[in-house]
C-alpha cells in the first residue's frame, strides 16, 4: 500500500507542480536560461549542418566499443565538471561564511547558500565525483583498450554493452534535472538512516538519489558482465593469461568487485524506496527496523567500490610507465597478484567507515588490521613502479608527468590511510575534513591516472596526439591546485574543523579556507588549460598525425593496430607471442609485416534499441520520483515490450568481405606511409 504524502497529488501529475520550479531563485534561475540557451544553439547548429543524420546512425545507435567509450569518457568528463563546480561552490561558501559577523545574501545568514541548498550541493557533488564521473571515465578506457589490447574484435555482447551506456546516461540526466526541476538529496551522497525516510525527508530530492543511483548500479553491474566475459572468452590466439597486459589484470578485478558489489547498493537502495514509497520500516529504530543495517549494506559495497575505481587507475599507471621508461614492467606477477589481493581484501574492510558506532574492540580491530593489509599490495605496486623506471630511459612527457603526480599522490593517500586504519586515531578525526582530504587524494590517484591516459590513449582513438605544451600547462596548474586545496585541509583536519560545514564559526580557520578558496581558482585555470588543450590539438591535428605506434617504445597489443583504430580493429586476429607483443616484434623487426591474405569477418549491426531503452528508462526514474503512476506504468510496459521485441528479433550483424577489408587495409597502410615521411 503507498504511503500517505505531506503536499498535494494529482492523478496526472503526481507531486510535480509549478512551485517545484525555481524560478524565483537567484543562482538556479540564471543558470536554467544559459542551459536552455546553449541547448538550442547546440541544436541549432546540428541542424545547420545537417549532422542529425551522421549522428544517429554513427553516434547514437553505434555498438562499436570504441565509441561508446568515448561516449562514456564525454559523459564523465561533462560530470567531472558539474562535480567541479559543486565542489567550488562549497568551498566559496566555507570561505565566505566565516564567524558571526560574516554578511549573507541570496536568504542566507551567512554566505550565499542557505543549508538546506548547501547540503544538497553537498550530496550531488559526491554521488557525481564517484557514480558518474569517475566510473563512466575509467569504464570508457576499459570500453576502448581492453578488446584492443587483448586482440579482439568488439566487446562479448555489443548491444549490452550500448545499453550500460544509456542506462548512464540516463542517470546523469535525472541528476541534472534535479538542478531545475524540485531538489536534490541533501543528507550527503551516501545517505543516512534515518535521514532518508519520508517523514524526515518529505520533498523529492532523496527520491532523485535513489533512481540515479540505482540506474547507475544497473549500467554498472551490466557493463561488469560484458567486461568478465569479453576477457575470458575473447582473447586472440596465444593471449594467454600469464600475456595479459596489466591494465586488462587491473580490469578483471575490477569487474569482479563491480559484479559482486552493486547488486548490494541495489538491494540497500530498494530498501529505502520500500520504506518512502510503501510504508515498510527497515531503517526505522522504533517500528522493527535497525538504522545500522542500511549502513552496513551500503558499505559492504561503497568501499569496494573504492578499488573499483582505483584498480584501473593503477593498471592505467602500469602501462604508461614501462613505456616512458623503455623497459618491460618490473614484477609482472606480483603486480597481477597484488591486483587480486586488492579485490579480495576489500570485501573486509567496509567497517572502517564507522569505527565509532560503538561495535567493540575485537571488531574495531579485525577491521583496522584488514584495513592496513591493503596497504600491502598497493606497496607491492609502488615498488614495482618505482623499479620499472630504475635506470630507465625516462620520457618526461606530458603523460608521463600525469602518471608520476598519481604515484605521489597515492604515497600521500596511502600513509593518511593507514593512519585512519588504526581506531583511535580514527575515533580522533573520523568526521573531520582530515578524512575528507584523504578521500580525495585517492580520488585525485584517479584524476590524474585518467588524464595521463587521456594524453597515452587519444591518439590511438584519434589518430593524433594532443598538444604537449598546453598537456603539461594543465597537469602544473592542476598539481598547484592540488597543493593549495587540500595541504590546507589535512591542516584543518588536525585543527578539528568537522566536513559539511555551511557555516565556519572558528574565525582561526579562516586563512586556510582562503588558501583552499584560492587552489579553486588555480583549478579553474586548469580547466581553461583543458580547453586550450582540445582547441589547439584539434587545429593542428594534420601536423600531430601518427601511426600504428604513437610513441615508438609502446609495449601492448593496441599499439599493434592502425591509428585511428579501424572499427574492426584487426582485419586479421593476431597471434601472440609475448607478453608485450608490440615491443617483441619491434625487437624482432616484424611490427610492420603485414597478413597476407584476408578472410571474410563477421560484425554486429547498429541498433537503436539501447537509446530508447535508456530514454525510457529515464522516464521511469523521472515519473517515479514525482510518483506520476500512469507514467511509470506506461514507461515500464514499453520497456518490457522493448526488450521482448529485442530477444525475439536478435542481431544477425553483417559481414564484410575480404575484398573489402584488403581495400581498406591498403588505404590505412597509405595514410600511415604518408605521415612517416
Amino acid at each position: 500500500m503507498l504511503v500517505d504524502l505531506a503536499g498535494g497529488w494529482n492523478p496526472m501529475l503526481g507531486r510535480l507542480a509549478w512551485s517545484q520550479i525555481p524560478y524565483d531563485n537567484p543562482i538556479l534561475a540564471p543558470l536554467f536560461v544559459a542551459v536552455v540557451i546553449g541547448t538550442i544553439l547546440v541544436l541549432g547548429l546540428i541542424t545547420y549542418y545537417g549532422k542529425w543524420t551522421y549522428l544517429w546512425k554513427e553516434w547514437l545507435t553505434t555498438v562499436d566499443h570504441k565509441k561508446l567509450g568515448v561516449m562514456y569518457i564525454l559523459i564523465g568528463l561533462v560530470m567531472l565538471f558539474r562535480g567541479f563546480i559543486d565542489g567550488l561552490m562549497i568551498r566559496t561558501q566555507q570561505a565566505w561564511a566565516v564567524g558571526a559577523h560574516s554578511s549573507g545574501v541570496f536568504g542566507a545568514t551567512h554566505g550565499y547558500l542557505t543549508p538546506f541548498h548547501f547540503g544538497q550541493v553537498y550530496s550531488a557533488h559526491g554521488v557525481i565525483m564517484i557514480l558518474l564521473a569517475a566510473t563512466p571515465l575509467l569504464v570508457g578506457f576499459m570500453n576502448i583498450i581492453v578488446p584492443i589490447q587483448i586482440g579482439a574484435r568488439d566487446m562479448a555482447y555489443p548491444y549490452l554493452n550500448a545499453l550500460g551506456l544509456w542506462l548512464t546516461a540516463a542517470a546523469g540526466a535525472l541528476i541534472m534535472i534535479s538542478l531545475f526541476v524540485g531538489d536534490f538529496a541533501h543528507n550527503g551522497w551516501f545517505g543516512y538512516a534515518p535521514i532518508f525516510e519520508l517523514q524526515y525527508s518529505p520533498g523529492v530530492g532523496v527520491d532523485y538519489w535513489i533512481w540515479t543511483m540505482e540506474l547507475v548500479a544497473l549500467g554498472t553491474t551490466l557493463g561488469g558482465i560484458n567486461i568478465l566475459a569479453t576477457i575470458i572468452k575473447m582473447r586472440a590466439p596465444g593471449m594467454t593469461w600469464g600475456r595479459l597486459p596489466i591494465f586488462v589484470w587491473a580490469t578483471l578485478s575490477a569487474n569482479v568487485i563491480a559484479l559482486t558489489s552493486f547488486p548490494a547498493l541495489q538491494v540497500a537502495l530498494a530498501l529505502v524506496a520500500a520504506d518512502r514509497y510503501l510504508g515498510a520500516h527497515f531503517f526505522t529504530a522504533g517500528l522493527g527496523g535497525n538504522l545500522m543495517l542500511y549502513t552496513n549494506l551500503f558499505w559492504i559495497w561503497g568501499h569496494p567500490e573504492v578499488y573499483f575505481v582505483i584498480l584501473p587507475a593503477f593498471g592505467m599507471m602500469s602501462e604508461i610507465f614501462p613505456t616512458f621508461s623503455e623497459k618491460p614492467l618490473f614484477g609482472y606477477i606480483t603486480m597481477v597478484l597484488a591486483s587480486m589481493a586488492i579485490a579480495g581484501v576489500s570485501w573486509l574492510v567496509w567497517l572502517h567507515h564507522f569505527f565509532t558506532m560503538g561495535a567493540g574492540p575485537y571488531v574495531n580491530s579485525a577491521f583496522s588490521v584488514a584495513t592496513m593489509l591493503v596497504g600491502i599490495p598497493t606497496g607491492v605496486k609502488v615498488f614495482n613502479w618505482a623499479f620499472t623506471m630504475y635506470r630507465g630511459r625516462l620520457t618526461f612527457n606530458a603523460a608521463m608527468l600525469w602518471a608520476i603526480g598519481a604515484l605521489f599522490l597515492l604515497l600521500i593517500g596511502g600513509l593518511t590511510g593507514m593512519m585512519l586504519a588504526i581506531p583511535a586515531i580514527n575515533y580522533m578525526v573520523h568526521n573531520s575534513v582530515f578524512v575528507v582530504a584523504h578521500f580525495h587524494t585517492m580520488l585525485l590517484v584517479i584524476v590524474y591516472a585518467i588524464f595521463a591516459s587521456v594524453i597515452y590513449w587519444f591518439p590511438k582513438v584519434f589518430g593524433f596526439k594532443l598538444d604537449e605544451f598546453w598537456a603539461k600547462t594543465m597537469f602544473w596548474l592542476f598539481a598547484a591546485g592540488t597543493a593549495l586545496v587540500f595541504v590546507p585541509m589535512y591542516m584543518l583536519g588536525f585543527m578539528g574543523m568537522t566536513r559539511r560545514l555551511d557555516y565556519v564559526f572558528n574565525t582561526v580557520w579562516h586563512p586556510y579556507l582562503l588558501v583552499m578558496e584560492f587552489g579553486i581558482a588555480v583549478y579553474m585555470l586548469s580547466v581553461l588549460a583543458f580547453v586550450a588543450l582540445l582547441y589547439v590539438s584539434i587545429r593542428d591535428h594534420a601536423k600531430n598525425q601518427v601511426g600504428a605506434d604513437a610513441w615508438g617504445t609502446s609495449r601492448s597489443l593496441e599499439w599493434l593496430a592502425h591509428s585511428p583504430v579501424p572499427f574492426y580493429n584487426f582485419a586479421v586476429l593476431p597471434h601472440i607471442s609475448a607478453r608485450d607483443e608490440v615491443a617483441w616484434r619491434r625487437d624482432n623487426g616484424i611490427d610492420h609485416v603485414q597478413p597476407d591474405h584476408y578472410e571474410d569477418i563477421h560484425m554486429p549491426n547498429n541498433t537503436g534499441v539501447a537509446i530508447i531503452l535508456g530514454g525510457l528508462t529515464f522516464v521511469l526514474g523521472f515519473a517515479l520520483v514525482w510518483r506520476i503512476w500512469w507514467l511509470c506504468a506506461l514507461s515500464l510496459l514499453a520497456i518490457v515490450a522493448l526488450v521482448i521485441y529485442r530477444s525475439f528479433k536478435g542481431d544477425p550483424g553483417y559481414i564484410i568481405t575480404a575484398a573489402e577489408l584488403e581495400k581498406m587495409e591498403k588505404e590505412a597502410l597509405r595514410r600511415a606511409a604518408q605521415i612517416s615521411k
